[in-house]
C-alpha cells in the first residue's frame, strides 16, 4: 500500500485526509493519506522515508513550505519562483519539491468569476502561501499588491522575491479591491484581526485562506460591512486536485460531495 502524509505543526485542523482519501477509494487506489504533526528537527528524516519508499508522496503546510527546500533534490518552476513547497514527489530517485498553491488560488477566484486585472489587492500576512498568492496575483494581471505583516522583517523576505510589491505596517488599511488575509488568525474561533475596515467601502473582496472553520470572524465582519466574502475551500480544493493528479495520474472529481467532505 502507497502512503502520503500531510505535514505541518499545528495539523490537527487540517482536512486533507478526509479529501485525498475519499478520491482514493473513488479510484480504488491502494493507497492511504494521513497527517503528521512534526518538528523542524524531523524533516531531514522525512525526506529519507521518501527516498527509501517507505513514504510515496507528502502535502507540506505552515510552518515547512520554505523551511523543506534545503533538505530537497530540486524544484519545480512554480516552487522556485515562490520558494514555497507543498507537494513533494519522488522522480528518478530524486526528492522534487512542487508548488499547488498557485493553481489552487488561481482555480478558486476564476470559480468565483472575480476578475484579478487592474485590481488592488492587499494581502495580510507573508508566511507560506503569501509567494504563491503573489505570483497567481500577478499572473491574474492585478495592478497592485500590498503586503502588511505583524514581523516587518517576514515581508521583507517576500519583497526580496517579488521586488515591485510594496510594504505597510502592520495596522495601517490602505485603498484596496481585494483583500486576503493569509495569516493563522481564524483557526481558532476567538481569534480576530484588530484592523478597521469600516470606512473602505462596500463590495471588496474578503478572501481568508483558512477554510476550516468555515466561517472566520474576518469574514463574518465583511458580510456585516456588505462585502463579498470567500474562504479558502477552493483553494484548499483545487491545489490537492493538482498534488492527487501528479501523484496519482489521474483527475479526481470535484462536486458538492466533494464540497460536503470539509463541513466540519
Amino acid at each position: 500500500m502507497k502512503k502520503y502524509l500531510v505535514i505541518g505543526n499545528p495539523i490537527s485542523h487540517s482536512l486533507s485526509p478526509e479529501l485525498h482519501n475519499h478520491w482514493i477509494k473513488q479510484h480504488g487506489l491502494n493507497a492511504l493519506y494521513e497527517k503528521k504533526k512534526l518538528n523542524g528537527n524531523e524533516l531531514e528524516k522525512l525526506i529519507s522515508d521518501i527516498k527509501t519508499g517507505n513514504i510515496n508522496g507528502v502535502n507540506v503546510t505552515v510552518p515547512f513550505k520554505n523551511a523543506i527546500i534545503p533538505y530537497l533534490d530540486g524544484l519545480s518552476n512554480d516552487a522556485k519562483n515562490t520558494q514555497s513547497v507543498n507537494t513533494i514527489y519522488l522522480k528518478d530517485k530524486k526528492v522534487i519539491g512542487h508548488n499547488t498553491d498557485i493553481d489552487g488560488f488561481e482555480n478558486a477566484i476564476k470559480k468565483i468569476n472575480f476578475d484579478f486585472k487592474n485590481k488592488k489587492v492587499f494581502i495580510l500576512g507573508a508566511g507560506g502561501v503569501v509567494p504563491s498568492i503573489i505570483y497567481a496575483s500577478i499572473k491574474m494581471e492585478s495592478s497592485e499588491i500590498i503586503i502588511s505583516n505583524r514581523t516587518k522583517e517576514k515581508s521583507e523576505q517576500v519583497k526580496k522575491l517579488f521586488d515591485k510589491i510594496k510594504l505597510i505596517d502592520w495596522g495601517e488599511v490602505p485603498n484596496f479591491d481585494v483583500i486576503i488575509n493569509a495569516t493563522s488568525l481564524g483557526l481558532n474561533p476567538e481569534d480576530k484581526i484588530n484592523l478597521d475596515f469600516t470606512n473602505t467601502g462596500k463590495n471588496k473582496l474578503f478572501y481568508d485562506v483558512i477554510y476550516n472553520p468555515t466561517e472566520t470572524h474576518f469574514l463574518k465582519m465583511a458580510k456585516k460591512l456588505g462585502n463579498k466574502n470567500e474562504n479558502g475551500r477552493l483553494m484548499f480544493v483545487y491545489q490537492a486536485f493538482s498534488a492527487f493528479k501528479l501523484w496519482h495520474g489521474v483527475e479526481p472529481t470535484i462536486n458538492n460531495d466533494t464540497l460536503k467532505l470539509l463541513d466540519q
